[in-house]
């Protein structure tokens, strides 16, 4: 396609570069913003800066805060006995949605999926070690994805630990085998993590 301007074909290609926006919707959205206010698309491009530059992982969790420790962490009013170990910063906000949890998280950064060259050295999981040697945690609730790569994950982080003095669960399967936790509607998430059962070896 022939754009009339370099300046509007590089919008479009920067745009069309995101996740599920094809050529002919980011020339939508390019057009839609030339049609606001200026400092509409100032206001915007202002928040993406701000949003790779600004944003860090918090310090405890890796969890993505605007300061060190983020909010969760730094809370007086959540649980120390209990962490929550889940893939990724979606799936706090999934678990937080639903109000049934008061816990701490550890975010592993993803799941062990060696098809994809993801082992345990990619993930969190010497910072969770460092978190259940601590002693401070009574209570470790698995909170990933129902697929064989999840499954697989919490396998190996309880054959780690298992030795440690630390209770361990998982959320009732509420959620569909096979489901992202992301996509889990928030009731059944909150019932999941409300009936958490005794993680098995043979689970």
């Amino acid at each position: 396609m022939d754009y009339p301007s370099k300046v509007l074909a590089k919008a479009v290609e920067e745009i069309s570069g995101l996740p599920g926006i094809g050529k002919k919707s980011a020339l939508r959205l390019a057009l839609h913003l030339l049609r606001q206010p200026q400092s509409q698309a100032i206001a915007l491009g202002d928040s993406l800066k701000k949003l790779v530059t600004d944003i860090k992982y918090c310090r405890d969790c890796y969890n993505f805060s605007d300061t060190e420790i983020c909010e969760i962490c730094s809370d007086p009013k959540r649980s120390e006995d209990t962490l929550c170990v889940v893939e990724d910063v979606r799936d706090v906000l999934a678990i937080e949605n639903t109000g049934k949890y008061r816990g701490k998280y550890l975010v592993l950064g993803g799941k062990i999926s060696p098809m994809e060259g993801v082992g345990p050295n990619q993930l969190n999981i010497s910072a969770l070690g460092r978190k259940l040697e601590s002693g401070s945690t009574k209570e470790l609730i698995f909170a990933l994805s129902a697929t064989m790569e999840g499954d697989t994950t919490s396998y190996y982080i309880f054959r780690k630990f298992k030795n440690l003095n630390v209770k361990f669960s998982t959320i009732a399967r509420g959620i569909s085998v096979g489901d992202e936790l992301e996509y889990a509607d928030e009731i059944s998430l909150g019932r999941s993590i409300q009936n958490r059962l005794p993680y098995e070896e043979n689970a």
